[in-house]
């Protein structure tokens, strides 16, 4: 099999140096759809150097590509890219990011779980500078045509959506040229910018980056529940559920907590079309 999933679990630990600064984390948040309105004191966080904070969320791109870097070419794991699906993202911050900063990187491959027809390969990367941890991103990475390897199915649990009216619910417009302006981040797949590259993938037209909505999403909860306040955000958790296109609005349903925020997002036009599920923020 292409998938050697022992293999990929017992391989030693990978670490890469990574590096950042304030241009990286501006043009993430840029690529987030922040900076509108241009003066806006709120939007001035994500977009001025003398007023930087820094979203959580920016742990999935640090040092200039995804968090799956390299996991796919681990010991073990050796698969056809076009049969690879984003399933989850859960990033878990230590310590809040700092706005420049050099660190090392360490990933594994935890988990391989055989879902019969598909397999599920589980990729962590733990991040520490000179002062200790930083953040650990865990990624799902779904493969189609690689299950049936009898190896644990793994869970399978799915987050229901509380038994009342949200909170609160928000819309954010996705601009036409959005995905093109967030893939400078590292997420070079021509799926989000190449019209003939989509239609060979089924879709009409290029689609927004998972990680893209995924990080509108948590800007969208700490501008609107959380004050603000990036520093708060202790984990964030999603399931990728579905597409949406640039020039459509995500809507966002909002049920607050004792230290949680749940969430689904969904495509306004489109009938309310799932696009994140089982959407968590754990903060302070």
């Amino acid at each position: 099999m292409p998938i050697d999933a022992a293999k990929a679990v017992a391989a030693e630990p990978r670490s890469t140096d990574i590096a950042w600064d304030h241009k990286d984390i501006q043009l993430y948040h840029l690529g987030l759809g922040a900076g509108l309105p241009a003066t806006d004191p709120d939007e001035l966080r994500y977009t001025l150097e003398s007023k930087l904070h820094v979203l959580p969320s920016f742990a999935t791109v640090a040092g200039g590509g995804m968090a799956v870097a390299g996991g796919l070419s681990a010991p073990g794991v050796d698969v056809n890219l076009a049969h690879v699906l984003h399933g989850g993202q859960t990033v878990t911050l230590h310590r809040p990011i700092p706005v420049s900063g050099t660190a090392v990187q360490t990933s594994t491959i935890p988990a391989v779980y055989d879902k019969g027809k598909a397999a599920v390969i589980v990729m962590r990367s733990d991040v520490a500078d000179a002062e200790g941890p930083l953040w650990t991103c865990d990624t799902q990475i779904f493969v189609r045509g690689e299950g049936g390897f009898g190896g644990e199915r793994g869970p399978s649990a799915r987050l229901d959506l509380p038994d009342r009216a949200p909170d609160r619910v928000e819309e954010r417009a996705i601009r036409e040229d959005q995905a093109l302006l967030y893939r400078l981040s590292g997420d070079w797949n021509p799926l989000h910018a190449d019209p003939e590259f989509a239609k060979l993938a089924g879709f009409d037209k290029p689609i927004l980056h998972g990680l893209c909505t995924y990080g509108m999403t948590l800007k969208a909860v700490v501008d609107t529940v959380l004050g603000g306040d990036v520093a708060r955000v202790r984990s964030y958790t999603t399931r990728f559920a579905g597409v949406v296109f640039p020039g459509e609005t995500l809507r966002l349903r909002i049920w607050q907590g004792e230290g949680r925020v749940q969430v689904a997002v969904s495509a306004a036009e489109r009938d309310d079309a799932p696009v994140l599920a089982d959407t968590v923020v754990e903060h302070s």
